[in-house]
């Protein structure tokens, strides 16, 4: 292991190899063994784990760099790196019994998580839970050892309650139902779950990771309220995929003569790309300084949709710029465009939130 150095030093080690795998990770649409063994070696899955646990407590800031420059060579690697990394930090809202059981043998347990309430939990005296449920998209299934759901609770009386229930891998079959065009690699599944038990341990609320309260944890990076982190886990990779795809572009360019339209498509999408990190950086500042303003948490999730948005248009403009070589099956440049065309329709990175609730009326109070 190569835990005495940085995580973006050893993230940029790592992306030089998920680089070298990433067309035939999108054949196969699976990461290499030797990429995740990479990856894993950098410290993403420990990197906001508690140092008493083994863990790195490492900044946001860290954390997106070296998910930009993993997503700079193999979005679908960074895309993987990103989840294990927050799948973790969301895990450490469990009570410290449940931290002992994750991390017995180490902080670099993979760890991945679905976070709709898609699943039902019954109860059963002394606070176990029956779990039964699907969950679709959960992301980086084909390497993990822990999955943490979304379930409803029936609480007596009132509305069921949304837990969080830590399942061993071994608890859950995995449908295989990942087809996307774009992000092939990054194990993106269903999760089935047949009426399993969950000790009481291996559960918290959902309120607790909503609003950044820890109750076995006083580890900064672990009370942080969820608006705050916004899009960050799927912009990060769609940001480094925008700097792999402007290096795509002008690689396949090099040494042509470029038409106005062509040299202006491709300026305009360099400054889209350099917007978009910059965003992502400042979100992760945000996050780091526990800036937790109305204003700055609404602002961030406005920044994730904006970022987005602004990469998908740079993808469309450097293929403009390329041309039609461009959209060649196997080229670089056209699977960076799938990618972020895939990655950038997260739902997180939608406008629709920021814009009708939280943005405006932080703005109107500030």
């Amino acid at each position: 292991m190569f835990h005495d150095v940085g995580l973006l030093t050893l993230a940029e080690k790592a992306a030089d190899l998920a680089g070298d795998h990433a067309a035939e990770a999108d054949a196969t649409r699976r990461l290499a063994p030797e990429v995740v063994e990479a990856l894993r070696d950098a410290g993403f899955a420990r990197h906001f784990v508690a140092a008493a646990a083994g863990g790195s407590e490492g900044s946001f800031t860290e954390f997106a760099r070296a998910v930009m420059a993993v997503g700079a060579a193999c979005p679908s690697a960074a895309w993987w790196a990103s989840l294990t990394a927050l799948s973790a930090r969301f895990a450490a809202h469990l009570p410290a019994e449940g931290h002992a059981e994750l991390w017995a043998e180490g902080p670099d347990a993979l760890v991945v998580a679905g976070l709709p309430p898609m699943g039902q939990a019954a109860v059963r005296p002394g606070g176990d839970v029956r779990l039964t449920g699907r969950w679709s998209y959960v992301s980086g299934l084909d390497e993990a050892a822990w999955v943490l759901l979304c379930a409803r609770v029936p609480v007596d009386g009132a509305d069921p309650e949304l837990r969080f229930f830590l399942l061993p891998r071994a608890d859950v079959t995995v449908a295989q139902t990942w087809d996307s065009t774009g992000m092939r690699a990054t194990g993106t599944h269903t999760v089935i779950v047949e009426d399993v038990t969950v000790p009481a341990h291996r559960s918290f609320a959902r309120a607790d990771l909503v609003a950044g309260h820890s109750r076995a944890s006083t580890v900064p990076v672990h009370n942080v309220p969820f608006q705050a982190v916004g899009g960050l886990t799927f912009v990060a990779p769609a940001a480094g995929a925008g700097a792999g795809a402007l290096a795509a572009c002008t690689g396949s360019i090099a040494g042509k003569r470029l038409g106005p339209l062509a040299a202006t498509a491709l300026v305009r999408a360099s400054g889209r790309i350099d917007a978009a990190r910059l965003l992502v950086e400042q979100n992760a500042a945000v996050l780091d300084t526990r800036e937790f303003t109305p204003l700055a948490m609404a602002r961030n999730e406005r920044n994730a949709a904006f970022a987005a948005e602004s990469l998908a248009a740079a993808a469309g403009e450097l293929l403009g710029a390329a041309g039609t070589g461009g959209l060649s099956q196997g080229r670089p440049l056209e699977r960076f465009w799938r990618d972020i065309a895939s990655a950038t329709s997260h739902i997180a990175l939608r406008y629709d939130t920021a814009a009708t609730t939280t943005y405006p009326a932080a703005l109107a109070a500030a």
